[in-house]
């Protein structure tokens, strides 16, 4: 098993996702809250039956590897090879009929996240990654990725998903004063705006609150495009998500952090609860 045969199978889980969803998005796709009264976290036929797609494919052809996902939980989450899955990754925008979700696929290999993929098959975009380089397969082509760099705060790109919802009232403040200093700032966009930071449109990302699976496909993807993941504090990522920054620059990753870091939280539970939806 190469790192060419694990890319290739990457490359067909995205494709066994993509024809459980794409026939399910703009279209009934049976949404319901997994929430209790008074909240909102949405899943559809479509979120479950493409984890249930990859799930599958990955049992047959590798029966020993384990796999995290967020409709289906753990299985043999502590295996050499762990497959961490987020089937779509922004179902609010899905159910709003907007082309922002995404496929997250993620490897581990003993504990750590190795090769990731962010895909978009309704635009017909796939960015993948490992430590050695990271690419875009889109339309029938392939190109190399690489991070923005020498871009400072106040001329940065920067995105969240949703500071309203995402952020406890400490982590809001931390992010309007990333927010104040910079040229421009997009919301909604979830796990799309990791790959734009990957493909050198967008400089920084900033979110709180994710799960492993929300995060695990990024880091090796934009690791591969010479870009940085950490927490708030600076320091890597842990296997339980929480709170996250994303840049290309490592001094532009720096700035950030001196606003982040006062609001950064003790380390995140292991708990599958919660996550971003």
């Amino acid at each position: 098993m190469t790192l060419e045969d694990l890319e290739s199978f990457l490359i067909e889980l995205n494709r066994v996702a993509a024809a459980a969803i794409l026939p399910l998005f703009r279209a009934e796709h049976g949404l319901e809250n997994k929430a209790g009264p008074g909240a909102f976290d949405p899943v559809t036929k479509a979120d479950r039956g493409a984890e249930a797609a990859i799930r599958g494919l990955i049992t047959r052809r590798f029966p020993d590897h384990g796999v995290i996902g967020e409709e289906y939980g753990e299985d043999r989450p502590d295996a050499e090879f762990v497959w961490v899955l987020d089937p779509i990754d922004g179902t609010r925008a899905f159910v709003a009929g907007l082309p922002l979700w995404t496929t997250l696929i993620g490897l581990r290999s003993q504990g750590e996240p190795v090769l990731g993929s962010i895909g978009q098959p309704y635009v017909g975009e796939l960015y993948m990654g490992h430590a050695g380089g990271a690419r875009l397969l889109a339309r029938g082509q392939s190109r190399p990725l690489a991070v923005r760099k020498g871009v400072g705060l106040e001329r940065a790109i920067i995105a969240t998903t949703d500071p309203e919802d995402c952020f406890n009232a400490t982590e809001k403040i931390a992010w309007r004063q990333v927010r104040a200093a910079v040229r421009l700032a997009r919301m909604g966009c979830d796990a799309y705006a990791y790959a734009q930071v990957a493909a050198g449109t967008i400089d920084l990302v900033v979110e709180a609150g994710l799960k492993c699976w929300d995060i695990d496909a990024a880091i090796p993807l934009i690791a591969g495009a010479g870009g940085y993941v950490t927490d708030w504090r600076g320091e890597p990522v842990g296997r339980f998500g929480g709170q996250v920054a994303i840049a290309g620059d490592p001094d532009l990753l720096d700035a950030a952090l001196v606003a982040l870091k006062p609001a950064a939280a003790i380390s995140p539970s292991p708990s599958g609860e919660g996550g971003r939806a």
